[in-house]
């Protein structure tokens, strides 16, 4: 699996998303991606708990612990790199958390039109 280019959707260098926990499709604390991760995990997004119940309620519980997995299960405030198609489906329901632009890779960008992102862009000082 060849990542693309570590790029973010202002053309800059992708900043890091979360070491703790440790997001990202190849769990390397970034949202890269490659032509494998076919649920482009690219938006680097701040858990709310509207965001959480809302994803549990549409069938991906990301709040539960799967130790199995060696997965903690996340909370508010975590971040991590979210599906950008569930991202855009949060954000019609009214839901979605914030991103952080400068940690959320380019191809967001083929699912999630930039004006969405930048609605819900995270303040600099939560970076």
């Amino acid at each position: 699996m060849e990542k693309d280019q570590s790029i973010n959707v202002l053309g800059q260098a992708l900043a890091p998303c979360s070491t703790r926990p440790l997001t990202g499709f190849f769990r390397d604390g970034h949202c890269n991606t490659c032509a494998s991760d076919t649920g482009s995990h690219t938006v680097c997004a701040v858990m709310t708990e509207e965001f959480l119940a809302y994803s549990k309620y549409v069938g991906n519980d990301l709040s539960t612990p799967q130790p199995q997995f060696g997965f903690a299960g996340l909370k508010p405030g975590d971040q991590w790199c979210l599906c950008a198609a569930r991202f855009l489906q949060a954000a019609d329901e009214g839901c979605a958390p914030d991103v952080h632009l400068e940690a959320t890779h380019q191809r967001a960008l083929d699912i999630v039109p930039m004006h969405i992102l930048e609605r819900h862009a995270a303040k600099q000082s939560e970076s």
